[in-house]
């Protein structure tokens, strides 16, 4: 789709973050090769914890300030006491100010394993390991920034704000947004409050650009419009030229949403979903998304990534956990990714499992007789029917004699794991789809 040269773009693309660049993107690029440029993400406060969702623009501010730029980790301070509707059906829970706060000091510490600030003073993150100590990072204009939106937001004087940044928006193009239009087109109730989340958005930009001559926004797919209108505003209000870049929304190969489980989100915080857990998520990948999230979700690098690529059967296990590992070091240290491995070795080989098994994904309600022709142990669901008779299949430590048997959510251990085997060589880790 695009042929950049800087590297930041480059890097960007060649690892799959991007899906769309406002134009003209080679104008963005030519600058991005000449100089350091200020770019910016938003994450709103809704909870103690961000998930795996937010992961991956975490490490697009990560990959920015590694390849000679400058990111600004935007807080959400003001805009949470709003609430985003983009991809909702409902509107979001009120927040009191006192629980923005407390989520936003929780969710701030993850950005001091990935981000750089030289900034004392201001930086929260004291005391924390970071995730590379090899930085390209020369000079105080590539120290990332951490900004609080509520330090503007908060302060905005209404009737000015209508008068200097109301009037510049069309409240028929707004309709014409998907975050606006998919909830009235569901008969969903959408408040005046969160109708005005795309102007604060936008005023965000604004703001960041005088404050730190940030040029780019960066963020989901289904944040294009928003972000846009941030453009739109900057070149209406302030001249200048701005852009946007925007990711592909990351399901897995199943078509399942990412960081989801039948535990629930994945979140990023050790005190709701455990370091163990963590690591058996990222081991629990399909087969097919395994390079792709190495890409993604890691800092190896892509020459270290394609050794892997086109490996199956048993070898693809060990890429999983090559993936486990990575990623649960960068959130929670590489002590506790050891511990992690070290727990699942243990609890696989006493209940029979070894990490040189295949997998196969399976959802509640599948029959075994279907999963033992998927995985290839039987030629059909009739063989599968005789051997089940035969007593000759096992789930866990019972044997399955009726061949009607569905999978149960009571069958698979905390990581979604069950062993299934037909007679004493065939055996195969059934792993739970999430939802």
């Amino acid at each position: 789709m695009y042929n950049f040269e800087s590297e930041f773009l480059y890097t960007l693309n060649s690892r799959g973050y991007i899906s769309a660049v406002s134009e003209p993107a080679e104008v963005l690029d030519k600058l991005a090769r000449r100089e350091s440029i200020t770019g910016y993400i938003g994450f709103d406060c809704t909870a103690p914890s961000l998930h795996i969702g937010s992961l991956l623009p975490i490490m697009m501010l990560y990959w920015m300030q590694q390849t000679g730029h400058r990111p600004i980790a935007l807080m959400g301070g003001g805009t949470t006491r709003v609430g985003d509707p983009s991809g909702k059906d409902e509107s979001r829970m009120m927040l009191t100010d006192s629980m923005i706060n407390q989520n936003l000091k929780s969710i701030s510490r993850i950005f001091s394993r990935f981000l750089q600030f030289n900034e004392p003073s201001r930086d929260p993150f004291e005391g924390n390991w970071q995730l590379s100590k090899t930085s390209k990072i020369t000079n105080l204009h590539q120290s990332a920034i951490f900004a609080n939106n509520a330090e503007w937001l908060n302060k905005l004087n209404y009737i000015d704000f209508l008068r200097d940044v109301g009037r510049h928006f069309s409240v028929n193009r707004m309709l014409a947004f998907d975050s606006v239009k998919l909830r009235l087109e569901r008969q969903q109730e959408l408040s005046f409050l969160e109708f005005n989340y795309m102007v604060l958005q936008a005023y965000d930009f604004i703001e960041l650009y005088k404050r730190h001559g940030c040029i780019l926004q960066m963020g989901g797919s289904d944040q294009w419009g928003n972000i846009v209108n941030g453009i739109d505003l900057g070149r209406r209000v302030e001249g200048a030229q701005l852009f946007a870049l925007t990711s592909p929304l990351i399901t897995t190969a199943g078509g399942a949403k990412m960081g989801k489980t039948a535990a629930g989100a994945v979140w990023l915080d050790a005190n709701m979903t455990n370091p163990y857990d963590y690591w058996q998520y990222w081991r629990n990948t399909e087969d097919k998304d395994v390079v792709r999230f190495l890409k993604l979700f890691t800092i190896l690098t892509l020459q270290e990534i394609a050794s892997i690529e086109g490996i199956e059967g048993a070898e693809i296990n060990d890429a999983k956990r090559i993936l486990a590992d990575e990623t649960t070091k960068m959130i929670h240290g590489p002590n506790a990714a050891e511990q992690a491995a070290l727990m699942a070795r243990s609890t696989f080989v006493h209940s029979g499992i070894t990490e040189n098994m295949p997998t196969l994904s399976v959802k509640v309600g599948d029959g075994v007789l279907a999963a033992s022709t998927a995985i290839g142990f039987t030629s059909s669901n009739t063989h599968a029917r005789q051997l089940a008779k035969s007593g000759a299949m096992y789930l866990g430590n019972e044997r399955i004699t009726d061949p009607t048997y569905k999978l149960k959510f009571e069958d698979f251990d905390e990581s979604g794991r069950v062993l299934f085997r037909v007679g004493s060589k065939k055996k195969v880790i059934l792993t739970l789809k999430s939802e």
